[in-house]
C-alpha cells in the first residue's frame, strides 16, 4: 500500500496522472495497480482541505534490486553472469511494452531502486519494474531554449541523476526527444545490476568530479569485478547502451535481440 499525503492542487494532479497512467500497462514484469482510492480529509484552519490517496500493489517481499545487491555486497556475492542476464531481460520486456504502445511512453526513473526482486528456487529470480509517476509519453518535440531547459527541470525533479541521460541534463534547443532516455537508464541499470552502483557515481567521490560531466561525455570506468571476472561482451553491451548520442543508441528491440543472444552463449 503506497499513502501520499495530497497537500495542494498539484500534487493532486500528479497522483491521478500517476493513476492514469499505471491503468495503462498489463505486462507481468510491470508492477499492476490494483485498487486506489483518493478521499478528503478532514478541512485545515485556513478551510481547505487537503487529501490522501491510496494506491494499492501487489506484495513483493524480497525487496528491490537496490536492496538486494547492498546485501549481496555485505556478504562479498554477486549475481552469476547468467541471472544478470536473465533480471536484464525481464526489465526489457516489461519496457518494451511501454515503449510499443500507442503512443510510446517512457519510464523515465529506471534504476535499481525501482525494481522488485522474488527468488525462486531452482530459478532466475522474478523482477518486475515499478513507480509509474514519472512516465509520459516518450516523444517530445523541443523547439526552443525554454523548452530545453523546462525539460530540464522535469527531468531534475522526475528523473535519478546517476541514471538520468545526458540529453536531459543538457537538452540542445531544437531536438527530439524519445523512449531511448530509458535505454541510457536501462545501461545503468544492467552495470548496477552487475557491481551494486551506477556507472557514473564514482565521479561524486572524485575531487572535482561532476556526475552530470561523467553523463555528457559516457565516462564509464570499469570496476575491478569478480573473480571469474563477467564476460567482456557485458561491458561491450552496457557501453553500446550508454552512448552520449540518442540518435545512435539502439532501441528496446535491438536490446532484447542482443541480450537473447546473450543468454543462450552465456546461460548455465
Amino acid at each position: 500500500m503506497k499513502k501520499v499525503l495530497i497537500q495542494n492542487a498539484e500534487q493532486l494532479e500528479l497522483v491521478r496522472e500517476e493513476i492514469r497512467v499505471s491503468s495503462l500497462f498489463s505486462h507481468p514484469n510491470l508492477l499492476p495497480l490494483l485498487d486506489h482510492a483518493i478521499i478528503s480529509t478532514k478541512p485545515t484552519q485556513e478551510g481547505s482541505r487537503n487529501h490522501e490517496a491510496y494506491l494499492l500493489f501487489p506484495v513483493h517481499l524480497d525487496g528491490t534490486l537496490l536492496d538486494n545487491a547492498k546485501a549481496m555486497k555485505a556478504r562479498k556475492e554477486v549475481f552469476s553472469t547468467s541471472d544478470v542476464l536473465y533480471i536484464f531481460r525481464q526489465l526489457c520486456a516489461g519496457l518494451n511494452h511501454m515503449h510499443n504502445l500507442d503512443p510510446p511512453y517512457a519510464h523515465n526513473d529506471v534504476k535499481p531502486g525501482n525494481v522488485l526482486i522474488t527468488h525462486i528456487k531452482g530459478k532466475p529470480p522474478l523482477a518486475i519494474l515499478m513507480d509509474f509517476g514519472s512516465a509520459r509519453p516518450a516523444r517530445k518535440q523541443i523547439r526552443s531554449r525554454s523548452e530545453a531547459l523546462q525539460l530540464q527541470e522535469w527531468a531534475s525533479e522526475h528523473c535519478s541523476a546517476p541514471f538520468r541521460a545526458p540529453e536531459l541534463w543538457d537538452c540542445p534547443s531544437h531536438a527530439d526527444i524519445d523512449e531511448r532516455t530509458d535505454i541510457w537508464s536501462l545501461g545503468c541499470t544492467l552495470y548496477a545490476i552487475m557491481y551494486g552502483v551506477s556507472p557514473f557515481e564514482y565521479a561524486l567521490g572524485e575531487s572535482g568530479g561532476s556526475l552530470q560531466l561523467a553523463i555528457v561525455n559516457g565516462q564509464v570506468k570499469w570496476p575491478a569485478g569478480p573473480k571469474p571476472p563477467y564476460p567482456e561482451a557485458l561491458h561491450q553491451f552496457v557501453t553500446w547502451m550508454l552512448q552520449p548520442q540518442a540518435a545512435v543508441r539502439p532501441r528496446i528491440d535491438d536490446i532484447i535481440i542482443h541480450v537473447d543472444k546473450l543468454i543462450s552463449k552465456f546461460s548455465n
